[in-house]
């Protein structure tokens, strides 16, 4: 049975799992979908359209599955989903999908999203990723497994971070970032090496990470005068 403060408003279509729990001044929209033992403290909003699965922390004044920023679309009957085991920490928000892109927003699962960063309509975030106080992701972005923004990192619309990647503080990708990397800077944002902590703390093998290297050097060191770009290539088919 769920437990819900008196102060809290649940719309009576909402459906929500077993030992749910629902903190003071919360709003909860019709169309909510909780799982089971998700916790929500003071004055999280759920809007309508959001699919929760079970074991999810949602910290204060977060808004859930608000409607897309779209110039032009009014409260659109689109979705969010989000997971098992997410942590939301305080002014999360995260919008649901648009008309114009499949209608839906997905969260995975195990992913720790800290103070006050914004997740945009039809983000793909897949699991474990980190993303650290104040990241600001656009629409329609691609957030990969094992992924870890740094704080106030903002991402243009229509961009893919490879699985494993690591944004330094104050990054503004706005092209897509190959896995396993390490990025720093805006316009350009660029590539700084390999994200070689990430890997090992994930359990990546070293032999792993040491051919991980080797492509990044072939890929990403400056060219020697005179090095032509099909001898570059015919280095790494060797």
């Amino acid at each position: 049975m769920a437990s819900v403060a008196p102060t809290a408003i649940v719309d009576k279509t909402a459906q929500l799992g077993n030992d749910v729990r629902i903190g003071p001044g919360c709003v909860i929209e019709g169309d909510v979908v909780i799982g089971d033992g998700c916790e929500l403290q003071n004055y999280v909003i759920v809007c309508r359209g959001t699919r929760m699965g079970s074991g999810n922390r949602i910290f204060s004044h977060c808004v859930i599955g608000g409607e897309p920023q779209i110039l032009g679309v009014n409260n659109p009957d689109t979705k969010l989903v989000i997971g098992d085991n997410n942590i939301f920490r305080e002014y999360v928000n995260i919008n649901r999908g648009s008309p114009h892109a499949g209608g839906q927003t997905q969260v995975g699962n195990n992913n720790f999203i800290m103070v006050g960063c914004h997740l945009g309509h039809d983000c793909q975030v897949e699991d474990n990723v980190v993303m650290v106080n104040h990241c600001q992701i656009g629409g329609h972005n691609k957030i990969e497994r094992n992924v870890w923004l740094s704080a106030y990192t903002g991402i243009h619309q229509f961009v893919t971070i490879g699985r494993f990647s690591y944004t330094g503080g104050l990054s503004g990708p706005s092209s897509d970032v190959p896995p396993f990397m390490r990025v720093a800077s805006v316009y350009p944002c660029a590539i700084r090496g390999l994200n070689t902590i990430g890997m090992r703390r994930a359990g990546i093998s070293e032999e792993s990470i040491s051919a991980l290297d080797k492509a990044y050097r072939r890929l990403y060191r400056r060219r020697e005068a005179g090095t032509s770009m099909a001898r570059l290539v015919a280095e790494m088919l060797t």
